[in-house]
């Protein structure tokens, strides 16, 4: 069934959303800043892209990961891409990958900017912003002296005299220190260079050396800009699964956070009854979920494991599984995400479980009345006063809701006065525009309205296309051609809201037309009174309160209005 709006609901942070087959194929990964905003651009009257009307034509679902940021999401939803390799992602992205920062294993290690790093080596990444990894490049060779040439020179080499490389070729010195130092700054131990970078721009701005100062003020943005971005990379995410679990009521939602290679690569999401104590919901579904699979190496749950469970895993994994709880670092960071994600998501089942409290409202009721499905009604009410703008309204349920867009309103044309003849005409009117018929149509009123509305059906010759029945409002009685009638209750409760329903929406255009009514000139509905006469008369009596205050003998004396129509025109203006 194709996915629409009203079944996606995603939050208001950033993110990557997916959309997929019920079969859990990938057809499209894109990011968003706004999740919810993205996608409701999706289901507009003119998307921008001829993909998009086949895409929400061809998925089952929506599938989303929050990020903290929207940068973070720009890296997930690359790695997303190369590893599902969706369709509609194919001819719409170029393959590049996002650079790495390396520093190599040799005897002297040397640092790269690389999209392609070596398998044997420290990195970091991936980068989305890659002129802020090339400035950081730079920043590191200068403070640190880290070489970046290829091979090792005895004489030396240009960026040696120029105070780019401290020439580990020639005399290796602290050089080694120099690269731990490089080290611990790519992993986010930042501080203590951003604080001496600090200094010397504040040193040179008061020399009034400003070109100076913006160099160092540029550095201190590129290592913040780098060291930002690496939220959902890390060195650190080496075949580790992070669990996290969001509650609301008896319903949980469990997610696990897949994590390999120095990158996320992708969630599931389990809906779980939670039995009110999270060490034993986290336990239950551990066991469950590693009985069919090998437990990662590294294992992080927003709670401490019995070490039952734990050295079962190690059991099953036919290793050592270390079990954490982090509360800082970038295992926490992992952390915190998967209960974001899991937070969404209980949000999102939460939100499925009372839509789908309508659908079982119809279910019900369709149970009640000894039919297949009451999926679809139409319901008719009538509103009028003392005659006076007499209109008439049909409501559509769809699957339990209002469907709002398929709701009519008819203004009776015919000069019947009472209820019964004004509902023929308009459910007359109605039905001839049909080209699909509803499970039930629903009438307020009696069993008189409801013999009236059997025989204009049957007059039609199409009296076995739907259920026929009135619901009148004294005890909820439900009145049925040849059965008997039924005292609704809870499982009525469809239809009882169908009739309510179409009672306001009646109601609420019976307000109008009137308010209408009492805005308009009461002499344009004057029979015979047309636009020539009418100008003779303001001209004759030199405007509209004169004609007010006329006698039927004032008004016989203008040319062209008689007595009758001199009547008329007084008795529709007293």
């Amino acid at each position: 069934m194709p996915v629409d709006a009203a079944s996606v609901d995603l939050p208001a942070s950033p993110g990557v959303y997916m959309f997929r087959t019920e079969a859990g194929r990938v057809l499209y990964v894109g990011k968003a800043t706004v999740l919810r905003d993205r996608i409701r651009a999706y289901f507009a009257s003119n998307p921008d892209r001829a993909m998009i009307p086949i895409l929400i034509e061809s998925a089952d679902e929506v599938e989303c990961i929050i990020t903290n940021s929207p940068q973070e999401a720009l890296v997930l939803e690359r790695q997303l891409i190369h590893q599902h390799r969706p369709r509609y992602n194919s001819m719409l992205k170029d393959d590049k990958s996002f650079p790495y920062l390396v520093l190599t294993k040799e005897e002297i290690p040397r640092i790269i900017y690389t999209r392609n790093p070596p398998a044997d080596s420290w990195r970091w990444g991936p980068f989305p912003n890659a002129g802020a990894v090339k400035q950081v490049v730079q920043l590191l060779r200068r403070h640190f002296g880290i070489r970046d040439c290829k091979e090792l020179l005895p004489q030396g080499c240009l960026a040696m005299h120029i105070g780019l490389c401290s020439g580990p070729c020639i005399e290796p010195g602290d050089y080694s220190k120099q690269v731990d130092a490089a080290r611990r700054l790519l992993d986010g131990d930042a501080a203590e260079l951003i604080d001496e970078l600090a200094l010397e721009m504040d040193a040179a701005s008061k020399l009034q050396q400003y070109e100076n100062a913006a160099v160092h003020r540029d550095m201190i943005k590129s290592i913040r800009t780098v060291t930002s971005q690496q939220v959902i990379s890390s060195t650190v995410y080496r075949d580790c699964d992070a669990i996290g679990i969001g509650i609301k009521g008896d319903l949980a939602a469990i997610v696990v956070l897949h994590a390999d290679g120095g990158v996320v690569r992708g969630q599931e999401t389990w809906p779980l009854i939670h039995r009110g104590d999270i060490g034993e919901s986290i336990s239950i579904f551990v066991s469950d979920h590693y009985s069919t699979r090998r437990p990662p190496r590294l294992l992080l749950t927003p709670i401490p494991l019995p070490d039952t469970v734990s050295e079962w895993l190690s059991t099953r994994r036919g290793a050592r599984v270390e079990v954490r709880t982090p509360i800082r670092g970038d295992l926490q960071t992992l952390s915190t995400l998967a209960r974001q994600n899991a937070e969404m998501q209980v949000e999102r089942l939460s939100q499925k479980a009372s839509g789908s409290l309508e659908q079982r409202a119809a279910d019900d009721g369709a149970i009640l009345l000894g039919m297949e499905s009451l999926d679809h009604i139409i319901c008719f009410d009538m509103a009028q006063l003392l005659g006076d703008q007499r209109v008439g309204a049909s409501i559509c349920m769809r699957n339990g809701r209002p469907a709002k867009k398929e709701y009519r309103t008819f203004t009776v044309k015919g000069d019947a006065m009472d209820d019964l003849r004004m509902m023929s005409e308009v459910v007359e009117r109605w039905l001839k525009r049909q080209d699909e018929w509803p499970d039930l149509l629903l009438i307020d009123g009696g069993e008189t309205h409801l013999s009236i509305i059997s025989k204009l059906l049957i007059s039609h010759g199409i009296r076995d296309r739907m259920v026929l029945a009135s619901l009148a409002k004294r005890e909820e009685t439900l009145h049925r051609d040849g059965k008997p009638d039924l005292i609704l209750d809870r499982r009525g409760r469809v239809l009882v809201h169908a009739r309510d329903e179409a009672h306001r929406f009646v109601n609420r255009f019976h307000r109008k037309s009137r308010s209408r009514a009492r805005l308009s000139d009461p002499l344009e509905s004057v029979q015979g009174l047309g636009a020539k006469k009418l100008q003779s008369l303001i001209r004759h009596f030199g405007g509209r309160k004169g004609i007010v205050h006329a006698s039927i003998a004032d008004l016989k004396s203008v040319p062209g209005i008689g007595p009758s129509l001199a009547t008329r025109i007084h008795e529709s203006l007293h």
